[in-house]
């Protein structure tokens, strides 16, 4: 018998009501109707020419070769099932969902994915580039990285960034002939600010650092404002002004000589880059590759929290 033409349908129809000795249960257990699973039985029997079922008035009766196939049939379904899942474990095993914030998605995970590829050349990576709040219940999120006070509970919880902030613009500005170097030059400027994390008073901003650099905030400053790091600092690389950049998020624009810091005084930061997922993702080996290759990449050689409680968002 071709296997294309094997009736698969009404052969896990004639299962369920053989397990259940009923054509109502099987049908709940299908999500059909007992009259679907009546119709499946009647052609499986047509199709095999072999009665299955005796019929009474109060109940079926198994014939003999219906009873002596339900355990190859059983064994065969279970066999079906087990090809399933190494199917989706072979997928799952290379794709890989990662929530970031925006900011550290273009400035520091997009410049340093290729080095996750030479690691892994069958990874499939979905970056999902968001502010919002992920639901580790509801979400197929595997691991988030996110920038804070690392307070996510109920989840694993490590520390791989540190940083600090500091003023960063385009060489241009700093090259003219009327740039000081000093901080107070920086007052004679337009300030970008990244409004992002304004709602947290712990969150790096302009005022912390110019307090730090011994100045104060004088009224009516030009300011530039956007709700993101990446967008602030492309700002100053297009001459706008001058931001306040987080050391993570400006390194590569940094090295390439698109941005300079020209007064060197950076601010120590309470706010760090957290990798965060359940405890359960643990058990899967392309989350456990990727914290791995992130601890190698940035330098962080080993786990530095692990919090426990009921909760799983952040």
């Amino acid at each position: 018998m071709k296997r294309s033409l094997l009736p698969l349908n009404a052969l896990r129809a004639f299962d369920a009501a053989a397990r259940h000795m009923s054509f109502k249960h099987a049908a709940d257990d299908l999500s059909v109707t007992p009259a679907a699973i009546s119709q499946q039985i009647r052609s499986l029997e047509e199709f095999l020419g072999v009665e299955l079922f005796r019929r009474t008035n109060r109940s079926l009766v198994l014939t003999e070769a219906a009873q002596l196939s339900l355990a190859p049939l059983k064994e065969a379904f279970e066999l079906m099932e087990q090809s399933v899942d190494i199917l989706t474990d072979s997928k799952s095993n290379t794709h890989l969902k990662i929530s970031v914030s925006p900011s550290f998605a273009s400035k520091w995970l997009v410049p340093h994915i290729a080095n996750y590829y030479e690691r892994r050349p069958d990874a499939v990576v979905k970056i999902e580039a968001t502010m919002q709040v992920t639901d580790f219940k509801i979400d197929d999120t595997d691991v988030c990285i996110r920038y804070g006070l690392g307070n996510y509970p109920g989840l694993f919880v490590e520390e791989i960034m540190r940083e600090t902030v500091f003023p960063v613009c385009s060489p241009d500005l700093v090259n003219s002939e009327a740039f000081a170097d000093c901080p107070s030059e920086i007052l004679k400027h337009t300030l970008i600010h990244d409004d992002s994390m304004v709602e947290d008073d712990s969150a790096p901003n302009w005022t912390m650092w110019l307090k730090a650099a011994g100045l104060e905030t004088p009224d009516g400053m030009p300011a530039l404002h956007f709700n993101g790091n990446a967008l602030a600092i492309e700002a100053a690389v297009a001459g706008r002004g001058i931001a306040l950049a987080r050391s993570v998020i400006a390194e590569e624009d940094l090295k390439s000589g698109r941005l300079v810091s020209p007064f060197g005084t950076g601010v120590p930061l309470d706010f760090k880059h957290y990798i965060v997922c359940p405890h359960d993702n643990l058990k899967n080996e392309r989350v456990l590759d990727f914290i791995d290759w992130l601890r190698a990449e940035t330098g962080s050689p080993q786990p530095l929290r692990d919090l426990d409680a009921d909760d799983a968002y952040l």
